[in-house]
């Protein structure tokens, strides 16, 4: 079964169709990279997966129960969500922005400061350093890297990013997508990732979805996605010859 499933979902606003008869699942470890242009549906389909966004028609599922069964609450505790300004509260350190949500789940002392120190030790932020910082005192990368231990810090079985390194420099831009790489082999999370970007798509991706005016174009791996034959899948590949 799907961890996360879209059956025949719709959605508009004000009588304009966002996501067209979207259906597609994504198997628990995988990385499913939803590409489109601006407009395309993309964060759209993302925010459905959290409950910040329900169907017009059709369902999405969460380990299987629809979204709208869910308590809200419980389901976005069970998700990380990645977005790309980050979203730390100002006015706590670094190690309260990662192990709030653990505090909220009950979680003992003893057990946060082990996990906070764990995961920024795994983003290349040493605790040691930058515990006690507050987002002010960090760079943009840094700032990315502790929305990245903050959205794994409960250990939830789904993580969301919503271009999460647009902003960066290209530079900063790889090294994240790299150590995303190496903290997907880490910790074996189910992540669905939106970008605009094809070459991102190409590297972090296990299976691309590439969603055009709503619709669903293509749903492959990689190596089959730059065999893909329609307009809009060669649209993006013809950026890699640029």
């Amino acid at each position: 079964m799907a961890l996360v499933e879209f059956r025949a979902v719709s959605y508009e606003i004000a009588g304009k169709p966002i996501l067209r008869d979207l259906s597609l699942g994504v198997e628990a470890g995988e990385t499913l990279v939803l590409l489109g242009r601006s407009g395309s549906g993309k964060t759209t389909a993302l925010k459905m997966i959290n409950g910040m966004l329900f169907p017009t028609k059709g369902q999405v599922l969460v380990d299987g129960r629809a979204t709208t069964d869910w308590d809200p609450i419980q389901l976005r505790r069970r998700i990380g969500y990645v977005i790309q300004e980050v979203g730390l509260f100002p006015h706590f350190t670094v190690g309260d922005n990662v192990g709030l949500v653990p505090k909220l789940e009950g979680w003992s002392t003893s057990d946060i400061e082990m996990r906070v120190n764990l995961l920024l030790q795994k983003v290349g932020m040493p605790p040691i350093e930058f515990r006690s910082r507050y987002p002010r005192q960090l760079s943009g990368g840094q700032r990315q890297r502790v929305g990245v231990a903050r959205a794994l810090a409960a250990d939830p079985p789904v993580l969301l990013f919503d271009e999460p390194f647009g902003a960066l420099d290209p530079v900063m831009r790889l090294e994240l997508q790299r150590q995303f790489l190496t903290l997907r082999e880490d910790f074996q999370k189910t992540s669905i990732f939106v970008t605009h970007d094809v070459r991102e798509a190409l590297l972090l991706a296990s299976k691309i979805a590439l969603l055009s005016e709503g619709r669903l174009e293509v749903l492959a791996p990689p190596q089959e996605f730059r065999q893909a034959q329609c307009d809009e899948a060669r649209a993006f590949l013809a950026v890699l010859d640029n």
